[in-house]
């Protein structure tokens, strides 16, 4: 059974930091490309960072380095600090893994932050 446990999230006022940890479960984790997607009320869901199975990775346009996405093969785990949040930012982040055609989503942790 694949698993995708997202943890981190949480009230942080602007400016602040965040980091977001994504444990995969189920799924043979180096072979897959990783990403953080988020989702705030009332919009859709939009992509935040990738990290492929080679950690090449790419950001949404509105992360202007702020964020880095990282991964750790050996804890199957992969990474989102947050850095410089602004109220913007707040929404539910989702975890995905990515094989070839076939993807996983974890249930979501929400970052609130507050101006």
């Amino acid at each position: 059974q694949v698993q995708l446990v997202e943890s981190g999230g949480g009230l942080v006022q602007a400016g602040g930091s965040l980091r977001l940890s994504c444990a995969a479960s189920g799924i043979i984790f180096s072979i897959c490309d990783m990403g953080w997607y988020r989702q705030a009320p009332g919009k859709q869901r939009e992509l935040v960072a990738v990290i492929t199975s080679g950690e090449r990775t790419m950001y949404g346009d509105f992360v202007k380095g702020r964020f880095i996405i990282s991964r750790d093969n050996a804890k199957n785990t992969v990474y989102l600090q947050m850095d410089s949040l602004e109220p913007e930012d707040t929404a539910v982040y989702y975890c995905k893994a990515k094989f070839r055609s076939t993807e996983y989503w974890g249930q979501g942790t929400q970052v609130t932050v507050s101006s």
